[in-house]
């Protein structure tokens, strides 16, 4: 029998595979991506006994594929917060699902193993753009300001490695950089060792320094959208320039749209953080669009709907 596990590729599904793999250990086919691609489901070819775990990945985006491997005899295990919508009954499948806007998908595992690796929680939840919840959830760690500010920086950087539209974009592919991560299980020693960590650092520092410099096309009391080049830097900071934004503007929402080869948007939406609730909403309206609450994005928005996504933020936000 095999197992199969199935996570996004930002710093969410990453922490949350490596909680679970620290107490559960076990040989697994590791399939992920881009944190875009979220239709890994699909690419999960199981057999009748084997197992998946699920961590961090829309189950209504992946409604047909999860029914195809339950139908097919497969058990499996599902931890995630972004929208569901109706969970298939099934004595195969487990799910430990909460779409709280506070609420990451490491957070959710940490709950389910009692807090067995609740600093890789903490993470987790720092790379999610939760920051008063990560401050929470680390309370029983009592870290002092300096290590709470390090798990910070962990978390944004492995968020930031999952931003692009291909895997070309990205600094490390997000299997290889799980693997580099699995051996800490204090990710103090990952920081304090591992090259890895600098070379994120090296390449998030240069990357914003060049997100900085653009203006904003739209910019109200209640709205931003930032419109960014064709090039992998674009790519690679639109989730945490978007996080960024959202932190020092928390009753304005936020959208970044990163030009792609095809002439397509790529976009990042930020839900006001006083609110933490819509982004998915404006999403949805569009087609390839989805996410949760406070953080949600479209995958290909095609330019001559710039403006109507425009004017259907300022319709949600306004």
């Amino acid at each position: 029998m095999a197992h199969f596990d199935v996570f996004n590729g930002d710093a969410d599904g990453i922490c949350a595979l490596q909680q679970l793999r620290l107490a559960e250990p076990r040989e697994s086919t590791l399939v992920t991506g881009v944190k875009r691609d979220i239709n890994l489901l699909k690419r999960v070819d199981a057999q009748p006994g084997d197992t998946v775990t699920v961590l961090d990945i829309s189950l209504d985006k992946n409604r047909d594929d999860l029914q195809r491997l339950l139908d097919n005899g497969v058990q499996v295990t599902y931890f995630d917060h972004h929208f569901a919508g109706e969970i298939p009954e099934s004595a195969a499948l487990n799910t430990s699902i909460d779409t709280a806007g506070d609420v990451c998908t490491g957070l959710i595992v940490n709950r389910f193993l009692h807090d067995a690796h609740l600093p890789w929680a903490v993470t987790a939840l720092f790379g999610d753009n939760l920051h008063d919840a990560a401050r929470n959830a680390a309370q029983p760690l009592n870290l002092d300001d300096s290590q709470l500010e390090q798990l910070e920086t962990l978390g944004t950087l492995l968020n930031y490695n999952g931003y692009g539209s291909t895997l070309d974009d990205l600094y490390f592919r997000p299997d290889e950089l799980y693997q580099k991560l699995h051996p800490y299980a204090d990710p103090f020693e990952f920081i304090a060792s591992d090259v890895t960590f600098q070379t994120l650092r090296e390449g998030f520092d240069n990357d914003m320094n060049r997100a900085r410099s653009i203006a904003p096309v739209l910019q109200t009391e209640r709205c931003a959208v930032f419109a960014f080049p064709c090039e992998a830097f674009s790519r690679r900071v639109s989730g945490v320039y978007s996080n960024l934004l959202a932190r020092d503007n928390p009753q304005r929402a936020h959208a970044l749209a990163s030009l792609l080869p095809s002439g397509d948007y790529l976009v990042s939406v930020r839900a006001p953080l006083m609110t933490k609730s819509g982004a998915d909403e404006l999403c949805r309206q569009f087609p390839t669009g989805g996410g949760r609450k406070a953080a949600a994005g479209i995958n290909q928005l095609p330019a001559d709907q710039i403006q109507p996504f425009m004017d259907a933020m300022q319709k949600q936000f306004g």
